[in-house]
C-alpha cells in the first residue's frame, strides 16, 4: 500500500503552514515582522514519526497499522521531503515574499502493495501470490498561489506527477493530478484539504487488479482482466498544532485522514468487489519537531 494522498497533504501542511500563520494574530510591531521574516528565510528541517491506519492492499476492506516516518525541509530555498515511501525535491527555488510558487522536480515512490502476502488478512487475495516491489520514478510540475480565499496568507496549489516503474513489478506509468489548499488558523495551528486521482496504464491494471486462470484456481476468485484507466480518486484533510512555541520551531502534532473511491473496472475487480471494497480509508497521526 502506498497511501500517497495523505502524505502529499502532510507535506503541504508541514512545509507551507509555518510562516503565514504568524500573520493571523494581532499585528505585531515592525521589529516582530522583521524577526518573523528572518526566521522564515532560514534553513529548516522537520522530522516526524507517527502511525498510519490503512488497507492491507489497494482495494482491501481489512486494515492494519504501519509506521509513518517523515523528514521534510527547505535548504537555501529548495524544498525536499521523504514521507513514508515517497520522496521528492522541488528544483524551483523559493524567494522570500513571493506570491506565486512554481514547482518542478524529481519524485520517487516505492510501491509495496501486495509485496508481503503474510500481511494480507483475506486468504483469497493472499493466495494470488506475491507482487514484486515497484520503484516508481518520475517528475512533477505544479503552481501555487499565496493569498487566494480566506486571507493574504492561505495557499492554493495544483500539480501533476508522472512516474514509471523501473524495477519490473508492473512496468507501466501512473499519472496523478493533485490540488491542495492550506490555511493557517493562528501562530500555532493550520489546516489543509486536498484532492487527487490516479490514472494508470494497462501493466499496472494487469499486475494489481487482474486474475489469471492459475490465480483463480488457487484463490477461488473468478478470472478477471483490466487495462488502463482512472483507478481512483481521493479527498481528505489534515491539521497541525504546535505544542511548543509556534509552527516554525519545536514540537507539533499532525493528524488527518483520506477517503478514496475505486473507479470503473478497477472497482469491479474481484479483489475489490468480492474480497474488498470500493471505499478506502486512511488515517494517520504523529508528532514532529522543527529545527
Amino acid at each position: 500500500m502506498t497511501y500517497r494522498p495523505l502524505f502529499a497533504a502532510a507535506t503541504v501542511l508541514l512545509l507551507g503552514a509555518a510562516a503565514p500563520a504568524f500573520a493571523q494574530d494581532a499585528a505585531p510591531v515592525p521589529a516582530d515582522n522583521n524577526q518573523i521574516a528572518a526566521d522564515f528565510d532560514k534553513d529548516t528541517v522537520t522530522v516526524g514519526v507517527g502511525a498510519a491506519y490503512l488497507p492491507d492492499y489497494d482495494g482491501s476492506n481489512d486494515y492494519r497499522v504501519v509506521p509513518a516516518p517523515v523528514v521534510i525541509g527547505s535548504i537555501k530555498g529548495f524544498n525536499f521531503n521523504v514521507i513514508g515511501n515517497r520522496a521528492s525535491l522541488d528544483l524551483a527555488r523559493n524567494n522570500p515574499g513571493q506570491r506565486w510558487d512554481i514547482q518542478f522536480g524529481p519524485i520517487g515512490v516505492v510501491n509495496f502493495d501486495r509485496q508481503s502476502p503474510k500481511n494480507i488478512d483475506d486468504l483469497r487475495v493472499r493466495a494470488l501470490g506475491k507482487i514484486g516491489t515497484a520503484i516508481e520514478l518520475g517528475g512533477y510540475v505544479g503552481l501555487g498561489k499565496t493569498g487566494v480565499i480566506t486571507s493574504p496568507y492561505d495557499k492554493l496549489s495544483v500539480s501533476v506527477s508522472l512516474r514509471h516503474d523501473v524495477n519490473g513489478a508492473h512496468r507501466s506509468s501512473i499519472l496523478q493530478p493533485s490540488i491542495n489548499y492550506l490555511t493557517p488558523l493562528s501562530r500555532k495551528a493550520a489546516i489543509a484539504v486536498f484532492g487527487t486521482a490516479q490514472r494508470v496504464e494497462s501493466g499496472y491494471g494487469q499486475t494489481y487488479f487482474s486474475i489469471t486462470p492459475a490465480q483463480s484456481l488457487a484463490s477461488g476468485l473468478p478470472q478477471y482482466s483490466v487495462g488502463k484507466g482512472w483507478k481512483n480518486y481521493s479527498v481528505g484533510g489534515l491539521a497541525t498544532y504546535s505544542l511548543t512555541g509556534d509552527l516554525l520551531h519545536g514540537f507539533k502534532l499532525v493528524a488527518g485522514g483520506t477517503y478514496s473511491r475505486m473507479l470503473g473496472n478497477f472497482g469491479d475487480s474481484p479483489i475489490v468487489s468480492i474480497a474488498g471494497s470500493r471505499n478506502q480509508w486512511v488515517g494517520a497521526a504523529g508528532v514532529a519537531y522543527t529545527f
